[in-house]
């Protein structure tokens, strides 16, 4: 039998005709190899912005079950249009939507998690020697409904069809060719990095690395889907995400991220009683809400303060959701702050090492950069600061552990 691979085009690869033809040219290709390809397509360029951009200006609320069956319909567009492309060069394919291509989400719309996947359409297309293209970012709940995966969301369809269909992998096709030791557009010496685990490349993307979304490579792990980050412009040997060798794992600073849609909320005045936390986050999680930092300051007088992080697109739900909370926990009051940014390391093992935080904060002192707040993992540190240095952020933890010389390493 032969292989299944599964593709991935970012809205970038079909910004327009003459690269949704050249998209098309890639597809066949790789399918004259022998392969039987499944391809998820993105909306073509910043379609999905415009959309939100006119709902916007209806309403500065939309109703969410609406909003999702106005913004996927950009890859509706694409994937009709990448299928006629196919067409053209006498390759029999077919395209389909979320809906179609049998993928069955919760119902939280605009952040909607895959559930299941009715593969049987794409099994019979495939069969027949059809090359399959299907709408990313979408799926259908038990209602009926339209969803959308929220930010990442033709990554997730991507992976989830791939583990779903048991395919041989998953090449993800994008603007940069690969996952590098940083944004090129902040630090120029920047190096591609071949091979990154499951585990640091989810890190990264959920720090701020744009290449993927950390739901996708979460979904990839738990799957076991290799996965080959790919420019879709220039030829290369992209990034390969995988599992770990724990022959070869060692402590090393892989990358730096940056995250600048983050705003940081604080509740002041809290009582220091047992079960406040857990009132205030658990509404906060009813609402899909992901927080991120959070820090609780030392009682006093038996108050104390909690701090705490999310990203800018809920930021104004949050304080909503906050000043309801604190008035009936009995708190001072709540103050936020949206001008604020997230600079990481990551790397298997960089916490075992003490000297690694400090060369890190060392790093941001040098350059006179205050730290509001700082968390960890077991393979990231971070820092919130002030936006309007992040860049300057990047470059000098990037320059301390000489990442410019990292990487293209094999």
């Amino acid at each position: 039998m032969n292989k299944i691979i599964v593709q991935k085009y970012g809205g970038s690869s079909v910004a327009d005709i003459d690269r949704v033809k050249k998209v098309a040219e890639k597809i066949v290709e790789r399918a004259k190899e022998g392969n039987r390809v499944v391809v998820v397509v993105s909306a073509m360029g910043k379609t999905t912005d415009e959309l939100i951009k006119m709902a916007g200006k209806i309403t500065s609320s939309p109703n969410e079950r609406e909003l999702d069956m106005l913004i996927s319909t950009g890859e509706q567009v694409s994937i009709a249009l990448l299928t006629m492309a196919i067409h053209s060069l006498g390759r029999e394919a077919i395209s389909f939507t979320g809906m179609q291509a049998g993928i069955v989400t919760n119902a939280v719309h605009t952040k909607a998690k895959v559930t299941a996947i009715n593969h049987k359409k794409l099994k019979s297309a495939l069969e027949k020697g059809k090359i399959v293209i299907v709408a990313g970012f979408q799926g259908i709940d038990a209602n009926g409904d339209i969803t959308t995966l929220g930010r990442g969301g033709s990554d997730t369809t991507a992976i989830a069809l791939a583990a779903q269909l048991e395919a041989d992998g998953c090449e993800i096709y994008t603007d940069v060719d690969g996952v590098y030791t940083a944004d090129p557009r902040i630090v120029r010496t920047a190096r591609r990095i071949p091979v990154i685990s499951y585990d640091e490349m989810a890190e990264m993307a959920s720090l701020g690395a744009r290449v993927m979304h950390y739901r996708a490579i979460d979904l990839a792990r738990n799957y076991k889907v290799k996965i080959l980050v790919k420019s879709s412009f220039v030829p290369g040997e992209g990034t390969l995400i995988k599992e770990v060798d724990p022959m070869l794992e060692r402590v090393i600073v892989r990358g730096v991220t940056q995250e600048i849609n983050v705003g940081k909320i604080v509740v002041q005045g809290v009582p220091d009683v047992p079960g406040v936390a857990y009132k205030l986050f658990k509404a906060l999680a009813e609402e899909e809400i992901i927080v991120d930092m959070i820090i609780q300051s030392s009682h006093r007088n038996e108050i104390n303060d909690i701090a705490f992080t999310v990203a800018i697109s809920d930021f104004n739900k949050t304080i909503k959701i906050t000043k309801r909370l604190a008035e009936k926990i009995g708190a001072e009051g709540v103050i936020s702050e949206p001008e604020v940014a997230k600079v990481s390391i990551v790397g298997a093992g960089i916490t075992s090492d003490p000297a690694i935080a400090a060369r890190m904060f060392g790093a941001l002192a040098k350059e006179g950069i205050n730290i509001d707040m700082i968390s960890t993992s077991g393979i990231r540190i971070s820092c919130l600061i002030s936006a309007s240095r992040i860049e300057d952020a990047v470059r000098a933890i990037h320059k301390e552990f000489n990442l410019d010389k990292a990487g293209e390493e094999k």
